[in-house]
């Protein structure tokens, strides 16, 4: 499935980036982008901190209480992370689950028409809007996707290690197929994503406090309940980044 869940981890930060790191270098904070306030907040530049939980009115995480939507992280970049690493340290009584789509089954599901009208079509993946829709840092508006600003990856994808052909999607909102108009684009867009988020494709992680979640970005879609934003979350990533051989992408 590409999802892999360990119970009872009570590791620090400095534990999660060592266990983190065996699968590949890690992603660093983007610190020429951040204000010094929030270079203050960092602990471990290998460690994101989402929640909502606030100290002195001011946010100690990213992502707030609102629910995330269907995304596979960081796929605007032209090399996104082959994984992520998630640990749960406080959670909520109600809300805030996390879901998991797997891909190569939905390739797999797939129409045979469909499949051979998306197999040679790609998808520009948005890089000004977070999974919670807001606006990142640094980008300016706009109305049209066509407009988004970020990488463009192929509709389908062979992963590099299994050989299996997989769905490759990142976000709905604000992506387009380039080479279509805006209304082909979003009604394709529409059909794939139907089948990408069915049901019986999808694994629902009801946390517990030291739950321990590593997922491959290469196979599988996530999304996040929204919880209450009077309840205390917070979790902590890491990254994983594409490992080099020669100096090339693996």
């Amino acid at each position: 499935f590409g999802v892999l869940r360990i119970r009872g981890q009570e590791i620090d930060e400095q534990s999660l980036q060592v266990f983190s790191a065996r699968f590949g270098p890690l992603e660093e904070a983007p610190f020429g982008r951040m204000s010094e306030a929030d270079k203050a907040k960092i602990r471990n530049r290998y460690v994101t901190r989402l929640s909502n939980i606030l100290v002195d009115g001011k946010p100690i995480g990213g992502l707030g209480n609102a629910e995330a939507s269907w995304h596979s992280d960081m796929t605007y970049v032209e090399t996104p992370p082959p994984a992520s690493v998630l640990l749960g340290v406080e959670i909520p009584e109600t809300g805030g689950d996390t879901c998991f789509a797997d891909q190569q089954a939905a390739y797999a599901a797939l129409p045979d028409d469909l499949k051979a009208r998306v197999a040679n079509l790609t998808i520009k993946h948005d890089a000004a809007h977070t999974s919670i829709g807001k606006l990142r840092p640094g980008f300016e508006p706009f109305d049209d996707p066509r407009d988004a600003p970020g990488a463009v990856h192929p509709v389908i994808r062979t992963h590099e290690e299994t050989g299996e052909k997989v769905l490759y999607l990142g976000r709905r909102e604000w992506a387009c197929i380039p080479g279509l108009s805006l209304n082909e684009s979003e009604a394709l867009l529409d059909e794939i994503w139907h089948w990408a988020t069915l049901p019986e494709f999808v694994w629902r992680q009801r946390w517990q406090p030291s739950d321990l979640i590593i997922w491959d970005n290469r196979r599988v879609l996530h999304r996040r309940d929204e919880f209450p934003q009077d309840s205390r979350r917070l979790m902590k990533r890491c990254q994983v980044l594409a490992r080099t051989v020669s100096g090339r992408e693996k």
